[in-house]
């Protein structure tokens, strides 16, 4: 049974009705779920869930899963929050944790959206998935849809980390390598999903994605005990985890779980594809299309997010920031986190260090803060972008 009452739109408020396949809004937007926050406070107590699985589905009653029978899992979900006292010193903080997602079961945070996208596409009877990924989403549902028994197509540029195609091919999805960007992969499947009977879970283009990803929200505050840091910075491609983290900050204030204070968002992108930071900082609603996108972060080389206006709502309304990085602070970062924590960062997570640095030294982070940053993926997986220039 789900506490979930309807699929909506947040931007032209059109409702949907669970228990049928729905991709996006009319009007073009993604949609999101929502839930009876009296039931769920009713039906939960936050100290019942310390006698529950160390996954994300402890938090079953905030997710749209009506038959738990239908669950498709590997185990994701509750990564540790670690405290870095050695990174914190070196940028003069009081606190800082790092979300270390390398822990999840293919490597990385991609398999929270993915295991909620693929429960809800066996619930709902889909045969056949298809994903457009830069990289970990591909490997990710690979490995979910073997799990299920359904039938993948992952689309991925030609150069993606090796590591990433390796893993698509041997969990058997059907994979095809593309010319082109993650855009270039997602105009593809848009073009052949209807006669090919595929169900699109493209970043934000289902509703079941970022329920999924909106669990590491619900963890972070669960972990430090229902208070949340005073920033949090997130590395910035398709933004579902952003999105999602502040949904969940609204479900769990809403079921009286936290009050209404709410870290300061930033979100990270690279230099040479930094849609959003553009956008954010020309004062827009939207963001344009980034030309010649390229970066060793694969997970941040996405020339334009589908849902660019949730993404800047959500730096605005926290009184957030987004800031770009370069690949060589990446790269210097990546070796910083390994020589102080012993964390292999992948680069994304690196971006993230690289913005503390500079909003420590602006005086945008101050000395009292406290901050979290996330590890989306394993280091290991970048070996082709970062091994040769270690």
């Amino acid at each position: 049974m789900t506490f979930a009452t309807k699929i909506r739109c947040p931007r032209c408020a059109r409702e949907y009705p669970l228990g049928k396949i729905v991709n996006t809004c009319r009007c073009g937007s993604p949609l999101t779920v929502d839930y009876d926050a009296a039931k769920i406070k009713n039906a939960l107590d936050a100290s019942a869930l310390k006698r529950r699985e160390a996954t994300l589905w402890r938090y079953r009653e905030f997710l749209p899963l009506n038959d738990d029978r239908n669950r498709v899992s590997l185990g994701e979900g509750f990564t540790p929050l670690l405290d870095t006292p050695r990174l914190a010193k070196e940028f003069s903080l009081r606190r800082l944790w790092i979300k270390d997602e390398a822990q999840n079961p293919t490597g990385s945070f991609k398999d929270r959206g993915i295991a909620l996208a693929v429960s809800l596409a066996k619930e709902l009877g889909v045969a056949k998935v298809a994903i457009p990924s830069a990289g970990n989403a591909g490997a990710s549902l690979a490995a979910y849809a073997a799990r299920a028994g359904i039938e993948a197509h992952v689309f991925m540029p030609k150069d993606a980390p090796r590591a990433n195609v390796a893993e698509a091919e041997q969990y058997g999805a059907r994979l095809t390598l593309v010319d082109g960007l993650i855009s270039d992969c997602g105009r593809l499947i848009a073009e052949r999903k209807d006669a090919e009977g595929w169900f699109d879970v493209s970043t934000l283009k289902e509703p079941y994605r970022l329920e999924g990803k909106k669990t590491m929200g619900l963890e972070i505050a669960e972990q430090l005990e229902w208070q949340l840091p005073d920033v949090i910075v997130y590395p910035t491609g398709g933004g579902t985890g952003l999105i999602g983290m502040w949904k969940g900050f609204a479900e769990l204030e809403a079921v009286g779980w936290i009050g209404a204070r709410r870290p300061r968002m930033v979100s990270v992108q690279a230099e040479h594809c930094a849609p959003i930071v553009r956008a954010f900082n020309e004062g827009k609603e939207a963001a344009e299309p980034w030309k010649d996108a390229r970066t060793i972060a694969s997970g941040l080389r996405v020339p334009q997010a589908v849902a660019d206006f949730l993404i800047l709502r959500v730096l605005r309304e926290s009184g957030g920031t987004a800031l770009a990085v370069t690949d060589e602070e990446m790269l210097a970062d990546i070796r910083l986190a390994a020589r102080l924590e012993g964390l292999f960062l992948c680069p994304e997570g690196a971006a993230c260090v690289a913005a503390l640095r500079r909003l420590t030294k602006a005086g945008w982070i101050g000395p009292s803060d406290t901050a979290l940053i996330f590890n989306t993926a394993s280091g290991l997986k970048y070996l082709d972008a970062v091994g040769p220039r270690m």
